[in-house]
């Protein structure tokens, strides 16, 4: 399993917490808190690792709570950190 940044952890746990939402895009936008996610590159990063993805599926646009996939619970439980 590659090795997580400490804000990949961060976005795993929050989403974990139901604290994450996502638009429906090939590059989504992410909320914490309903609040922008500062790094949209490592967030993007983790929907396409298949680690993170919508409750519901959702229009181009729309907003939808997050939750973890079975690899994103794999990874969030024996994440490696990065320096």
């Amino acid at each position: 399993m590659p090795e997580l940044s400490r804000r990949e952890v961060a976005l795993l746990r929050a989403t974990d917490a139901h604290r994450v939402e996502l638009t429906g895009s090939e590059e989504p936008d992410v909320r914490v808190d309903a609040l922008p996610f500062c790094d949209p590159v490592t967030a993007r990063g983790l929907v396409h690792a298949g680690l993170i993805r919508p409750v519901v599926p959702v229009a181009p646009g729309q907003w939808a709570a997050a939750c973890l996939t079975e690899a994103g619970a794999a990874a969030l439980g024996s994440a490696l950190l990065v320096a």
